[in-house]
């Protein structure tokens, strides 16, 4: 079994490699050839003192699928809550469980064939280019091609690995206007990203000015509310969002107007939206603006079997709504062959962990 951290990771994956993966993986997963348990969240009244108000917090999610050969199991321990920003926003923020960084999340893979566990991977790297490559896929099929202006909400690395995939399936790119409440933060980012894409990356003011004029609007963030009024979307956008309602926190990155606008409307998961309660998907539903069934996901659309754009003025919405365990089988099944390739990480006998039987 090899143990592998975000380093040995980090070395051999790439966001190309993360977008065949995972289109492999949500075709397999809409075709029946993949399976996957939604996303729990746990939440338990332990607090520590130097973190007031953030409580223990236990995630877990599973899934395989048969081209990667491996079921994925991950993991993630944490104290979360609530802090406000400048200008007022607040956001959900995880404390590491350690001074030198966090023990977990982890991902155990195990052989769908000879059943051994296979290796144990650190799982931040591949978090945050799991959901920038998800979130890609949706732009590749839902947003203009001729896009070249778009929209960032959030600096974070969450913010990095989606505007490094934006730009893979979307090379016409020339803009990015970034905006996030921290202003040294988003001029922080801007600079740095100009410099590593040759685009020009800017920060902007207010959050009107990363809607306005954008063809492409993504939103990667942990805020609690809303990032912007859905009233200022112009015909042709695309909106892609990554936070969604979680079943236990009411927070959400885009307003019922961006909803109710949008003549398509594509999730990751529709499972999920009713496990965690979505109320903001849901919302067009409720209020007529759309059918259950209009509300399709991504796989059905990388396949063909549901309907992208219909037209350039359309107003498109991916709601990446959930973290899957199939999604962590395809990417770290490909790293760990990767990093075997190259020797990395370290290996611990498997024979250590069989169960001794009786004759």
């Amino acid at each position: 079994m090899r143990i592998l951290s975000n380093s040995d990771i980090e070395q051999v994956l790439t966001a190309e490699e993360c977008l065949g993966t995972l289109q492999t993986a949500y075709g397999e997963l809409t075709r029946g050839r993949g399976a996957n348990r939604p996303r729990n969240h746990t939440y338990f009244p332990v607090e520590d003192e130097r973190y007031p108000g953030f409580g223990y917090r236990f995630k877990s999610q599973e899934g395989g699928n048969v081209s990667s050969g491996v079921w994925a199991l991950r993991i993630t321990s944490d104290l979360a809550g609530v802090e406000t920003l400048p200008g007022g926003g607040r956001r959900r923020r995880l404390i590491p469980a350690a001074p030198g960084g966090r023990y977990v999340g982890l991902v155990t893979l195990y052989s769908l064939t000879t059943l051994e566990p296979l290796a144990i991977l650190h799982d931040s790297f591949v978090q945050k280019m799991r959901v920038g490559a998800t979130s890609a896929l949706g732009i590749r099929e839902l947003s203009n091609e001729d896009a070249t202006v778009a929209g960032m909400f959030g600096s974070g690395w969450q913010a990095e690995a989606h505007l490094e995939t934006l730009l893979l399936v979307r090379p016409g790119i020339e803009e990015v206007r970034v905006f996030s409440p921290t202003a040294e933060h988003r001029e922080r980012f801007a600079k740095e990203w100009s410099e590593r894409t040759g685009r020009r990356v800017v920060a902007v003011p207010e959050p009107r000015d990363a809607v306005a004029g954008c063809h492409i609007v993504t939103c990667a963030t942990a805020t609690m509310e809303p990032c912007f009024d859905g009233s200022w979307i112009e015909p042709g956008t695309h909106v892609t969002a990554i936070t969604s309602p979680d079943g236990t926190a009411t927070r959400r990155e885009l307003d019922d107007a961006t909803f109710d606008r949008a003549d398509r409307i594509v999730v990751l998961s529709r499972e999920q939206v009713h496990h965690d309660k979505q109320y903001d998907i849901l919302g067009p539903v409720e209020r007529g603006r759309l059918a259950w069934d209009d509300i399709r996901e991504l796989g059905e659309v990388l396949l063909g079997d549901a309907p992208g754009r219909a037209a350039h003025d359309d107003v498109t919405v991916f709601a990446n709504n959930t973290g899957m365990g199939v999604q962590f089988a395809a990417v770290c099944a490909r790293a760990l062959e990767l990093a075997e390739e190259r020797g990395l990480g370290h290996v611990v006998p498997t024979d250590w962990l069989l169960e001794e039987t009786s004759p």
